[in-house]
């Protein structure tokens, strides 16, 4: 099956290469001269078809919402500039507010709607499900918002590629911090209870035992829990030095929230932070320095035109997740036009031999061949004095970015011996 949609694909319009062929001949070489065929061929040529999966509901459809203004700002700027290997992208949008819901709409995507790729996803436990799906139908697909190790590792895929950081890139970056101010001690951990927080709760409290801290405890928290007062006076119990959080989505929001009504008692780092939720949170209820792929406020070149750019269509600036999925359409865009193709063997190809891409941050970044990982920097960022605060979107200062600007990029990546893949054949 997916190999006839292949052929339909790479005849690079609506039809087969064999009724291309039928075309031409009925046409007629005078005809072809004269330029009648090119515009036959040019008049039947179907757009390209980009499905893109994200929740839109449940307590990640806040963070899934900014991802799809992302793509739309993505997509439009493509088509003005005249489409990709000329011929118009649209994108199918299909909410995914759960592992099941998500592989159905994969599958719908790929047999129905016979999309060139597959774009998003946020939850783990999904994004690992779609992977499995794209591998079997030897379709390229961009993780632009899942963190686990295991999807790069014990379940890598050859068809999936990551724009999003991994679980070991989150805990790396704010651990380097962390072990410079001297804040290696006596954690205790808030752990999201699915794929997502099992692996960053093993990441990081590895990190931790590797870096001479003690690990005072976790609490694996329920998806959707809307009551921490338990959770926050066993902290006034225990007293930490630092409160480790593994949440996301709604649950970060709720959390922040409460926290900060029983006194933000004790200092808060986390494993993964979304803007999103801490927008949602308000200024006033936010505290402790976080770690993020990308902040409005970074000032690489490109990244004020785009943040100005989506400002101006949408009224706010942009998350993180807008530029990771933004980011992402760009690649398989770009990936594209120099493969000179939409097939999904020769997209990974492409992507494999280590093409560079400009993702607004200053520095060029690649997918790693062994793993499909992007090689990219991250930020550390510091909520801000509320009194400092120009706006609700303005929460945080850029401290640094990580690695510095003279460091390896490898330096906040997991070694193969950290997080082993071996990618099925091609």
């Amino acid at each position: 099956m997916a190999d006839q949609k292949d052929e339909r694909r790479e005849a690079g319009q609506g039809f087969t290469r064999r009724e291309f062929i039928k075309a031409a001949g009925a046409v007629g070489a005078g005809a072809f001269m004269g330029g009648t065929f090119l515009r036959l061929a040019s008049a039947q040529a179907t757009p390209i078809r980009i499905g893109y999966i994200t929740p839109r509901t449940g307590f990640l459809g806040q963070i899934g919402e900014y991802g799809v203004m992302g793509a739309e700002l993505a997509i439009d700027e493509a088509n003005a500039r005249g489409g990709v290997l000329k011929r118009k992208v649209e994108v199918i949008t299909e909410d995914s507010p759960n592992p099941g819901v998500a592989v159905t709409k994969a599958t719908k995507l790929i047999e129905r709607d016979q999309v060139s790729a597959l774009v998003g996803e946020i939850s783990s436990a999904s994004g690992l499900a779609i992977s499995e799906i794209a591998q079997r139908y030897k379709l390229l697909y961009m993780n632009t918002g899942w963190n686990s190790d295991e999807g790069r590792g014990a379940r890598c895929q050859r068809y999936t590629f990551h724009v999003e950081c991994n679980n070991t890139m989150f805990v790396k970056t704010i651990g380097r911090w962390l072990v410079r101010e001297r804040k290696i001690k006596r954690w205790y951990f808030l752990t999201a209870d699915y794929a997502f927080g099992h692996d960053l709760y093993r990441v990081s409290s590895q990190f931790l035992k590797a870096h001479g801290g003690e690990n005072l405890g976790n609490d694996m928290v329920p998806t959707g829990t809307l009551d921490y007062s338990t959770y926050i006076l066993k902290l006034r119990t225990v007293k930490p030095d630092l409160v480790f959080l593994n949440l996301a989505g709604v649950d970060q929001t709720t959390f922040l929230k409460q926290y900060s009504e029983f006194g933000a008692p004790f200092e808060l780092a986390g494993g993964v932070m979304d803007i999103v939720p801490f927008w949602a949170a308000g200024g006033g209820a936010l505290s402790g320095v976080w770690q993020t792929e990308w902040y409005y406020k970074v000032t690489a070149p490109g990244s004020p035109e785009f943040t100005a750019r989506f400002t101006r269509r949408y009224g706010k600036p942009p998350d993180n997740q807008a530029w990771q999925d933004y980011t992402a359409f760009r690649i398989i865009f770009e990936s594209m036009e120099k493969a000179k193709s939409t097939n999904g063997r020769d997209l990974v190809r492409y992507l494999e031999e280590g093409a560079r891409f400009d993702i607004l941050k200053g520095r060029l970044a690649w997918f790693r061949d062994w793993d499909h990982q992007l090689v990219q920097p991250m930020y550390i960022v510091r909520v801000k004095d509320k009194s400092r605060m120009k706006d609700r979107w303005d929460i945080f200062e850029v401290l640094e970015e990580v690695p510095g600007k003279n460091e390896s990029l490898d330096l906040i990546l997991p070694t193969k011996e950290e997080n082993p893949c071996k990618l099925p054949s091609i």
